[in-house]
């Protein structure tokens, strides 16, 4: 999705108000893994999610978005995309069966202030590939994260979550052309946070810092099309695609991933990282 201008680091209630945000993102997004099974439409899966933004006061990231691009509007409130789709899948009438590959990507606002985050799952049964594949990914982005400080480079986070991917046995494709992002009163700002990169390069982490990670990987080679409908990005080998990200700020003592329901505390403990939440 097209970016927009940044407007810098936050102040601690900002960062408060973006946890808001985020706590409705990450629940819903479990409310909808659980959903999922055999017989399920995507359709159905996004109406759920418009019944949790509705319950939270919430305003959907996604519904309308793109029309100041020379996009068609997003008709949704969550991206849905199965097997191939990497990302900007649209709900419709498709239904899932057994041993799908499902990546949902959804944001909300709440009080002006967005939270973003995606999560990718199999439906019922899968194999140990696609399993494999979105473990992989979901490893990269923590890699990302745990990467992210004050003082560091947006950069670092690109190295990481690249060494996470290129350090597994399987040959697995980065997508390049789509990355994470700021975040703030606006779902995109900058600067872009690639998921490839050199250490010590580009922007600098600061304190109040608040960005979106999100690796996409493939199962086969990362090339990619973007569908007719304008939207939806496939891999052009017809191979698996997980997408996995989460909404994290860099505060005075750590960081606090805002759209977790822990805030992040277990993986970064466990990669010995400093969790620097506000008080909520």
């Amino acid at each position: 999705m097209p970016r927009r201008a940044s407007i810098g680091a936050k102040s601690a209630g900002q960062i408060l108000k973006m946890r808001a945000a985020g706590l409705v993102v990450g629940r819903t997004l479990q409310a909808l893994r659980e959903a999922a099974r055999p017989g399920v439409t995507t359709a159905e899966l996004d109406q759920l999610a418009r019944e949790r933004i509705a319950e939270a006061g919430a305003v959907s990231s996604f519904l309308g978005y793109g029309a100041g691009f020379g996009l068609p509007p997003f008709p949704a409130v969550t991206c849905i995309s199965v097997n191939s789709e990497i990302v900007h899948g649209i709900p419709g009438d498709r239904v899932l069966v057994d041993g799908d590959l499902v990546s949902v990507d959804f944001g909300v606002s709440l009080d002006a202030w967005h939270g973003d985050s995606a999560i990718t799952f199999v439906v019922g049964a899968g194999s140990a590939p696609a399993e494999a594949l979105s473990e992989a990914t979901r490893q990269a982005m923590w890699a990302g994260i745990a990467a992210a400080r004050v003082g560091g480079r947006i950069g670092d986070i690109g190295h990481a979550v690249e060494t996470s991917i290129r350090s597994n046995p399987a040959r697995y494709g980065i997508v390049s052309e789509y990355t994470g992002h700021g975040i703030g009163t606006q779902m995109h700002e900058s600067p872009d946070v690639p998921n490839l990169g050199r250490r010590g390069r580009g922007e600098l982490l600061v304190k109040g810092t608040c960005i979106a990670i999100e690796p996409m990987v493939t199962l086969g080679s990362a090339a990619n099309a973007t569908l007719d409908d304008e939207w939806t990005v496939v891999t052009r080998d017809h191979s698996l695609a997980a997408h996995w990200e989460h909404t994290i700020a860099l505060t005075g003592t750590g960081v606090w991933v805002l759209t977790a329901e822990d805030g992040g505390e277990a993986e970064l403990t466990a990669r010995g990282v400093k969790f620097g939440p506000l008080g909520e």
